[in-house]
């Protein structure tokens, strides 16, 4: 330190000092301003992005809840038409056992119609065959019995006793 004593000259001092507030009068005026706005810009810029960023994370707890709304509105929609699906479907259910039940009583009526008819044939059928049968062995017997004078006449005396008696 001794040493920077001896050596110190004025004139150099005042130069450096000249040159130290030039220096610094041109840092201020060229440097420090540009740097100070940029410094402010960046600062600017971050704060900026800071809202933003906020804004952005309102927004997406927003979108978030909307979200959620919907979901929730689709799943009512989609329990209301499956409801609406089951609801169809048993009526459909119902209406084909209804339909089958209607069917299945009218084939049994057009069955039992059929089978009263089959049977009102057969029964009509029976009663020509006994009626041809009867009318055979009647002519039979009466050929049997006519085959004689004197049956005939006993026959024809006895039918004209019974006519004056009605």
């Amino acid at each position: 330190m001794e040493k920077l004593i001896e050596q110190f000259s004025l004139g150099l001092f005042v130069w450096m000092l000249v040159i130290f507030i030039g220096l610094i009068f041109l840092m201020r005026k060229f440097a420090w301003k540009p740097i100070l706005d940029a410094v402010n810009e960046r600062e600017e810029g971050i704060r900026n992005a800071l809202l933003s960023a906020e804004n952005a994370k309102k927004e997406m707890l927003n979108l978030q809840s909307s979200n959620e709304k919907l979901v929730a509105e689709a799943r009512a929609e989609r329990d209301a038409m499956m409801k609406e699906a089951r609801e169809i479907k048993e009526k459909m259910i119902n209406d084909a056992k209804s339909e089958a039940q209607a069917q299945g009583e009218k084939m049994i009526a057009q069955a039992k119609a059929a089978i009263e008819s089959e049977k009102n044939a057969a029964m009509a059928e029976l009663k020509n065959q006994v009626s041809t049968l009867s009318i055979e062995i009647a002519e039979k017997v009466l050929k049997s019995e006519l085959s004689n004078k004197e049956s005939q006449t006993k026959l024809v005396e006895k039918m004209l006793g019974d006519a004056k008696l009605n």
